[in-house]
C-alpha cells in the first residue's frame, strides 16, 4: 500500500512540474488608463465621468439623484 502512495506521489509530482516548465510564460500587460471620476453631488458616490449626468458644476450618479438634488434646489 505504501509503495501505490509513493507511486502515486511520485506521478503527480512529475506531472505538476512538467506542467510548470512547459507553462507558456506570462508577460505582463499593461495596465488600462483609468477613466476620470467625479463624485455624486446628492450621495457621495464616485462614477467615472462619461456615465455621470452633469448639471452645472455638478455631477450625479443616476437621473433620480439629479431630480432629488434639482427638487430641493427649487424651493
Amino acid at each position: 500500500m505504501v509503495r501505490l502512495l509513493f507511486w502515486i506521489a511520485l506521478i503527480a509530482a512529475a506531472v505538476w512540474l512538467w506542467r510548470r516548465i512547459n507553462r507558456p510564460s506570462i508577460r505582463p500587460t499593461e495596465p488600462e488608463q483609468a477613466a476620470p471620476m467625479v463624485r455624486c453631488a446628492q450621495c457621495g458616490v464616485h462614477v467615472p465621468r462619461d456615465k455621470a449626468l452633469p448639471r452645472g458644476q455638478h455631477w450625479y450618479c443616476s437621473q433620480a439623484h439629479l431630480d432629488q438634488d434639482s427638487d430641493h434646489s427649487e424651493r
